[in-house]
């Protein structure tokens, strides 16, 4: 049996409880990875050119103000 095999036998036998905990864990875990990531990829200068266009279709005025989501 896998690795992986092990984890989705273990995680189809959690209680709802641990289920809804192991949920949350796994969410904030993924958000952690997601962040290190892009943090990596601005130090690496990966978004630069992403920045540059969004610069400069703002100063040419293809940009409109976002709606508030509030």
């Amino acid at each position: 049996m896998s690795k992986l095999e092990q984890i989705e036998k273990s995680v189809a036998e959690l209680s709802p409880e641990e289920l809804k905990a192991f949920a949350a864990w796994f969410e904030a875990l993924k958000a952690d990875m997601w962040d290190r990531q892009i943090e990596a990829d601005a130090k690496a200068g990966r978004l630069d050119k992403f920045a540059k266009q969004a610069l400069a279709d703002h100063r040419a005025g293809r940009t409109s103000p976002s709606e508030s989501h509030g």
